[in-house]
């Protein structure tokens, strides 16, 4: 049951106040009344209330020394202010001061509930969006970017140097490294986290229409623009603009963005006034850059500009130690996601996860851990859990360190060795994979002397 909302109402005009305790309290408001201000500040320093519904003009202390207490003692309540219709300037500059809004006498009842229920919203909205950005800056800190290798380590220690400087950071490496995540670990651990981080994938976009998401247009620009709109470099404005595969932006477009990191301004499509912007740029890219320069493809200057300090991810086959920290990492989200209770990963599948190649890197090795989270029916991720493709590489792993000049009746043997350890002795899943029945495999493991429970 959702706590009750407080309400005091402060007037020097004992009917306004009843009347307005009457009404509220309907609307299923705990209301309370003051008549005087002091009695008002008096009530403020024992008890928070989460609306303060004062008059301006009242004898003694006023409305705005009420204001001026309850902004110094309880800056979370919501103030607004009742005024006669000669002061409302004094109304105004009591907006200015912090009040939330003000409602001029003789009121309507229904103005009153309805600016009550509104600034209700707004700070209720105000304190989801200030938990959200909290759990974003949690989720970012940079313990959570998993990884102890020394390439991992420099990546870490180039984050903790760059964030809390201006200069623009160029993310290379291949898909699915990790980009965003150091990215956005970027903004929440500098002075711009509350502000916001915008992401852009510049590779999915036609170029037309990149331009018209970064910079915005104005009414008329171009069919279907029927009125202006604000850009993603505006939206980001304050905050950090995340620009990922940057290499895949055409020539003219390039000219565009090193205007922004020169200039620090903008202009919208069909635009001539432009717009004073502060926005930080982290830019990505799978491809190599210089490469790129050297062909022509893209802009030396702004390669620079993007260049300024530069952080290579590793491709994960080339730290395959920390797979077994990924995996468990994984492991833990998703169990809790999913609200299951899976403890580990058996000895069995991790050396199958940490001897595979990983061409899709880390979100690759996400994606397996959801999926077998998701899929399997034990309290631990067995090798059978795992996807065909990962299962079928070490098997070919095993081919290429067999012993020369084998028999097929030893291969057949060792092969079938192997899918029982892979899959945990279940007879089932091995028959499966051999592509035999359960009663073949008992015959094949007889004649090779291999022993399996029935």
């Amino acid at each position: 049951m959702p706590s009750p909302i407080h309400i005091l109402v402060v007037d020097d005009d004992e009917i306004t106040c009843s009347l307005l305790e009457e009404v509220l309290s309907k609307e299923g408001y705990e209301v309370e009344k003051a008549l005087n201000g002091g009695e008002a500040i008096e009530k403020g320093m024992k008890k928070t209330y989460e609306v303060l519904l004062t008059d301006i003009k009242m004898a003694g202390v006023d409305g705005m020394e009420v204001l001026h207490s309850y902004r110094q003692k309880s800056p979370e309540t919501i103030v607004v202010m009742m005024t006669a219709f000669g002061s409302i300037e004094t109304a105004i500059g009591a907006i200015k001061e912090g009040a939330y809004d003000y409602v001029s006498k003789p009121f309507k009842l229904d103005e009153i509930k309805l600016t009550i229920r509104r600034a209700l919203e707004q700070k209720r909205l105000t304190e989801e969006n200030l938990l959200y950005r909290q759990e974003l800056i949690s989720k970012y800190k940079l313990e959570n970017i998993v990884g102890r290798t020394p390439a991992m380590l420099q990546v870490y220690k180039t984050i903790a140097r760059v964030a809390d400087s201006r200069s623009t950071v160029l993310l290379a490496g291949e898909s699915g490294t990790g980009k965003e995540l150091v990215a956005r670990a970027i903004h929440f651990n500098s002075p711009r986290a509350a502000k916001p981080f915008v992401a852009v994938d510049c590779g999915s976009l036609a170029e037309t229409l990149l331009e018209s998401e970064l910079f915005g247009h104005v009414r008329g620009a171009f069919t279907g623009a029927v009125a202006n709109k604000k850009g993603l470099f505006e939206e980001a404005d304050g905050g950090t603009c995340f620009l990922d595969e940057v290499g895949d932006i055409g020539l003219a477009m390039q000219a565009k963005l090193l205007r922004v990191l020169q200039e620090h301004e903008i202009k919208r499509v069909g635009g001539t006034e432009p717009t004073k912007i502060d926005l930080r740029i982290v830019a990505a890219t799978n491809k190599n850059l210089e490469d790129l320069v050297e062909e022509k493809k893209f802009r030396e200057d702004l390669f620079y500009r993007l260049n300024v300090v530069a952080i290579h991810l590793p491709p994960l086959r080339e730290r395959a130690e920390d797979v077994p920290l990924l995996a468990r990492h994984f492991l833990r989200k998703y169990s809790e996601g999913n609200q299951k209770t899976i403890a580990q990963i058996s000895p069995e599948a991790l050396e199958l996860l940490s001897t595979y190649r990983w061409p899709g890197n880390v979100r690759e090795l996400e994606n397996v851990i959801e999926r077998s989270v998701t899929l399997t029916r034990h309290s631990v991720i067995l090798p059978e859990d795992l996807p065909r493709r990962i299962r079928a590489e070490k098997r070919e792993d095993l081919a290429k360190t067999l012993p020369s000049h084998i028999t097929l009746s030893e291969l057949e043997k060792l092969y079938i060795q192997k899918i029982l350890e892979e899959t945990g002795g279940n007879k089932k899943k091995a028959a499966e994979i051999l592509g035999i029945d359960r009663r073949t495999l008992y015959r094949m493991a007889a004649r090779h002397g291999l022993t399996i429970k029935r």
